[in-house]
């Protein structure tokens, strides 16, 4: 009898452990969702992206900091917006948030590189995926933390339309190492504003945010040329939102 009753006392207690964290976790998400509603009708100052970039920054020089200024759609050039797109995700304007099939592709892809003790990764994320990564969540590379990525991706396709998703991600996208923005790239880069930003020019910054700090510091490479030739051409096939 008593070894019974202990043994339902245990299942009593696993249960309301259980019980607890699903609680904590829905508390959780909610407030995630809280955010994201907010984020739809207010402009965010930083990213947590961005805050763990200047936190690393400055363990080398105590005094960094980025280089970033908010601008709205209606300033950033058409072009950046084709541009970027057509680099990062074509079919934005018509998935949910997420592609399944690019995420096995690159999956596979992954596997493979593995297999070959090859350190070169590809990603299979879509724009929405991309800014939930850059306002929530760190770099870090687990699937913990890619199952709540895709999480936050569908809250944010519910809230926001594509225009508001792009013009977040635009203005959050790194582009050097501590250059955040499409503001700031443009003046760092070409020195002039994301409103007059050529079509050569959108194509090399949407060229280069697979890898923005590497392009920083080494320039124009003979890849980042080739890249934003074979950009230039799949702008002329997408639109922006």
């Amino acid at each position: 009898m008593a070894e019974t009753y202990r043994r339902f006392s245990w299942l009593k207690l696993t249960a309301a452990g259980l019980l607890l964290a699903l609680f904590g976790f829905l508390l959780y998400q909610f407030g995630l969702l809280v955010m994201v509603v907010w984020l739809n009708f207010r402009n965010p100052s930083s990213s947590a992206f961005m805050k763990q970039t200047l936190t690393e920054l400055r363990v080398k020089e105590p005094s960094a900091s980025l280089k970033y200024q908010w601008v709205p759609y209606e300033q950033i050039s058409d072009n950046l917006k084709r541009a970027v797109i057509a680099s990062e995700d074509s079919n934005f304007l018509e998935h949910g948030g997420v592609e399944w099939e690019a995420i096995r592709k690159a999956w596979e892809y992954n596997r493979r590189q593995a297999a070959r003790g090859s350190n070169r990764m590809r990603g299979g994320s879509t724009i929405s995926q991309q800014l939930a990564k850059n306002l929530f969540l760190s770099g870090d590379r687990s699937y913990v933390r890619k199952g709540q990525e895709l999480i936050l991706t569908y809250m944010i396709e519910t809230v926001m339309t594509k225009q508001r998703i792009l013009e977040l991600y635009l203005n959050l996208a790194q582009w050097g190492e501590n250059v955040f923005g499409a503001q700031a790239a443009a003046q760092h880069y070409f020195g002039r504003s994301a409103s007059r930003l050529s079509n050569a020019q959108a194509a090399q910054l949407a060229a280069m945010l697979p890898n923005p700090a590497y392009y920083d510091e080494r320039g124009v490479t003979s890849y980042l040329r080739s890249r934003t030739s074979t950009i230039m051409r799949r702008m002329r096939l997408v639109t922006a939102p």
